[in-house]
């Protein structure tokens, strides 16, 4: 639903939901064909109102690069992304996707969280050896570019891996919804076997079942 503001701005309320299993609100403003979207200041926001504190390192460095990694800015707590006419589409999907990977920050507000669970990964994959890229970019069939927290390319297959401080509905259906939508065509692309791996931390709480099953019935582990 998108309704014109008196400021110039346009809302549009998407069914994108947040933890709250509220419908996440964005901001977008048209200057003659350049885009402006923001969040106004509601993601970051929530967050310090629970109690999240950005003031750790490991904190910074993740809300930078998760903001790096879609194109998005921080101004003031307010989360932007700088986009045209021809590219508001995938940049709008980028932009949700920001905004959810930064919601689901607020899982790392526990005092027995001692690192972040996308270190932990990375930690392991260098421990072990495993040569990576990190912030894997590719496009999918629909033309829309996704994000994969970790690529292993070896010469006659690939995983694509997305890592989850927190398993729920939400990302869940946005993680399946990125691989179904990149597998055929980086099949295609990469002439390689393809598959997706999510790794889940299950450490603060056991992961729902039907998660797993979701996840298995379309073809990922």
């Amino acid at each position: 639903h998108c309704e014109q503001l008196s400021s110039g701005w346009t809302a549009i309320a998407t069914p994108i939901m947040d933890r709250h299993n509220d419908g996440i609100t964005v901001y977008a403003n048209n200057n003659n064909g350049n885009i402006t979207l923001s969040d106004d200041g509601y993601i970051i926001g929530d967050l310090l109102a629970d109690g999240m504190s950005f003031k750790g390192k490991n904190r910074k460095i993740l809300l930078e690069n998760l903001l790096l990694s879609y194109g998005a800015k921080n101004e003031d707590n307010v989360i932007t992304m700088k986009t045209t006419e021809e590219h508001y589409a995938m940049s709008f999907h980028m932009f949700m996707q920001a905004l959810l990977a930064i919601n689901d920050m607020f899982f790392l507000n526990s005092p027995n969280v001692k690192t972040i669970f996308l270190e932990d990964v990375s930690d392991y994959l260098e421990e072990n050896n495993i040569i990576y890229t990190s912030n894997f970019l590719a496009r999918g069939s629909t033309g829309i570019e996704f994000k994969f927290d970790f690529q292993i390319a070896g010469r006659t297959s690939e995983i694509l891996i997305s890592s989850f401080n927190s398993i729920n509905r939400q990302n869940l259906s946005s993680f399946l919804f990125d691989w179904l939508d990149i597998k055929e065509e980086r099949i295609r692309q990469a002439k390689k076997d393809v598959s997706g791996l999510a790794i889940i931390n299950d450490i603060e709480k056991p992961v729902d079942q039907q998660f797993l099953n979701a996840l298995s019935a379309k073809g990922t582990e």
